[in-house]
């Protein structure tokens, strides 16, 4: 992977972006000291704060869940819990009791104290954006914490195209009936309804950015990282997930969401596939599922912005400085699903017309 193959843009709307791109954190060192690096490198003090790393248990010992060898690190140098809420799917998390006894196999009691935020009920946050969900209902322990450290696997999902921090943030910090009332964009609360694609991935938008706003508020903080490992089409909620057919990429971590989730998006996208390490089977399943619609809704709602610096921190390269690249890699579908382009330099050539390209519809007049 090379770093040219990410799109480095100029504006920036996010908040605390101060007029600059956000900036993104990268390294290709997959280990528990890069993972502690990169949180380090966001620059946040932990010092005083309640804090908690928000992951996911996984659906089973098959899947894909990061490990807790992995982040111990991370959790011990924070002195942080870790944080999770129960499933509205049943599964083995569908209760706390099942849930507990999960984490106890996986074990993550090992590393630090995990806490079922929805084990004592539900709390609603304001949500900025009504146009699905009214509120968002997550575990009422979220208030327990003054910083958040959203620690994503970045992979696919069967529903959402793809799981990243935004994610993490909305169905991952949810309730169980704060889950359901996402997935059926606001029309119910206790039974699954899954007709409205988009109002779903709006409503996670809606819900990760309600989680934001209640973290800035009140000297609370949030900080995300995605790591790009084991990247399965299927989500660590799917007890048998589909083999991974795309090598490890890296961690990546920024204060800003939206940015952080779209630089992962832009390493799939842009990935040169060859045999044995072929980016097309997750791209097709994001796509399949307009997945790049919560990242493009999301900066709708102010949350953050798609245009961002990324900043290579990788030992392994002896790289430390920003990338700015201006060469920019395309996939270009029509909207019947056919691949006119792969990895294309220019889209000088192609005819006027409407076009999937790098996940996003463009018209080209």
């Amino acid at each position: 992977m090379t770093m040219a193959a990410i799109v480095m843009m100029s504006a920036c709307t996010a908040v605390g972006c101060s007029g600059q791109n956000s900036v993104v954190y990268f390294t290709k060192d997959i280990t528990p000291e890069s993972l502690v690096s990169i949180y380090e490198a966001l620059g946040v003090n932990s010092e005083g704060k309640r804090v908690t790393v928000k992951i996911s248990t996984g659906e089973s010992s098959r899947t894909n869940y990061l490990r807790p060898a992995f982040i111990q690190n991370l959790v011990q140098t924070l002195g942080a819990n870790i944080v999770e809420c129960n499933t509205a799917y049943g599964g083995s998390r569908g209760s706390t009791e099942a849930h507990r006894r999960v984490i106890a196999e996986r074990g993550f009691n090992g590393i630090a104290t995990v806490d079922i935020m929805d084990e004592e009920g539900e709390m609603n946050l304001a949500v900025t954006d009504t146009r699905h969900i009214k509120h968002d209902i997550v575990g009422s322990h979220l208030r327990n914490y003054d910083l958040m450290v959203n620690l994503a696997h970045f992979k696919g999902h069967a529903m959402g195209g793809f799981g990243g921090v935004l994610k993490n943030q909305s169905i991952g910090m949810a309730s169980s009936s704060g889950k359901l009332y996402i997935h059926s964009a606001g029309r119910s609360t206790s039974r699954w309804m899954s007709d409205d694609q988009d109002g779903f991935l709006e409503s996670m938008a809606a819900a990760a950015q309600a989680v934001h706003n209640y973290f800035k508020k009140d000297g609370r903080n949030i900080v995300y990282i995605n790591v790009m490992n084991n990247l399965s089409v299927d989500c660590d909620c799917d007890g048998s997930p589909a083999t991974p057919q795309l090598k490890d990429i890296g961690i990546l971590a920024s204060l800003d969401p939206v940015a952080l989730d779209k630089a992962c998006l832009d390493l799939v996208f842009s990935h040169q596939s060859v045999a044995g390490d072929d980016a097309s089977p997750l791209i097709r399943r994001i796509e399949n599922l307009h997945g790049t619609h919560t990242v493009e809704y999301a900066e709708q709602l102010g949350l953050g912005s798609q245009q961002y610096t990324l900043r290579d921190l990788s030992q392994s390269s002896g790289i430390n400085s920003s990338k700015s690249s201006t060469v920019n890699l395309y996939n270009v579908y029509t909207l019947d699903g056919k691949k006119l382009l792969t990895n294309a330099t220019t889209l000088d050539g192609l005819e006027k017309g409407t076009y999937i390209i790098n996940g996003e519809k463009r018209i080209i007049k």
